[in-house]
């Protein structure tokens, strides 16, 4: 197996409590209680090179989450650094003063977060929509300077238009940084936006449809979004 190949292997095991209205139901439904193998990944082998961008989809429930914990666990297993975005923690106070070095420092690593607006600069974070919050988030990982960004349920709780936006500024800064960014999602409407190298999607039991892009990278090189362009996208959500 390569450096950038990582099996994933999760089943359990699952039995039923045997009390007494449990044995009534089953004997009235004809439902078996014997002890049963769960599979969700049945050796699953996924090529994930630094600086890729892998898009895990699928149904509520069929193992999205397991598989992108189990990936940042092999990752961190074999030295490499990674930060979540769900766990970044937010202060009480203004942007500027809990980002950076310095003021310029902060203002740098905004930008490259696709916050640009000074007036947003001096705000404190409950002051702040969902989609502006979730980008000085983003800020503060580009901060960690961990080799893998992970994000679970990505952009599950912002308007598509924001997420789109979002997305396209992710992918834009990691492939700057030389970042492996992992998300998982139900949504499947982010793909042109963060354009993954590899899209993996999640079916129930152990199915996995995986399907590796080549050219990923040179089709997030030739897509541009001006910033005028994102300004007015989020005009249409502010």
């Amino acid at each position: 197996m390569s450096e950038s190949t990582y099996k994933v292997d999760i089943r359990f095991q699952t039995r039923v409590e045997r009390s007494k209205r449990v044995l009534e139901i089953a004997e009235a439904f004809g439902i078996g209680l014997d002890e049963k193998e769960f599979v969700v990944f049945d050796g699953l082998d996924l090529e994930v090179r630094q600086g890729d961008v892998v898009y895990i989809t699928g149904q509520s429930g069929a193992g999205k989450s397991l598989l992108l914990r189990d990936l940042e666990r092999q990752m961190g297993e074999r030295g490499m650094t990674t930060a979540n975005i769900d766990k970044v923690q937010l202060e009480d106070r203004p942007l500027i003063d809990q980002i950076g070095k310095d003021t310029n420092d902060g203002i740098r690593i905004m930008q490259l977060a696709g916050i640009n607006d000074a007036y947003i600069w001096v705000r404190k974070p409950h002051e702040l929509s969902d989609g502006q919050r979730y980008r000085f988030r983003l800020a503060k990982l580009i901060e960690t300077g961990a080799q893998v960004w992970c994000a679970d349920e990505f952009m599950a709780v912002l308007d598509r238009t924001a997420a789109r936006v979002i997305a396209y500024t992710t992918q834009k800064v990691a492939r700057r940084v030389g970042a492996t960014v992992m998300v998982a999602t139900t949504h499947t409407d982010l793909v042109e936006d963060l354009c993954p190298n590899l899209v993996v999607e999640k079916r129930f039991r152990e199915k996995v449809r995986v399907e590796s892009i080549a050219d990923a990278a040179e089709q997030a090189a030739a897509k541009t979004m001006t910033r005028d362009e994102i300004y007015e996208l989020m005009l249409k959500v502010m």
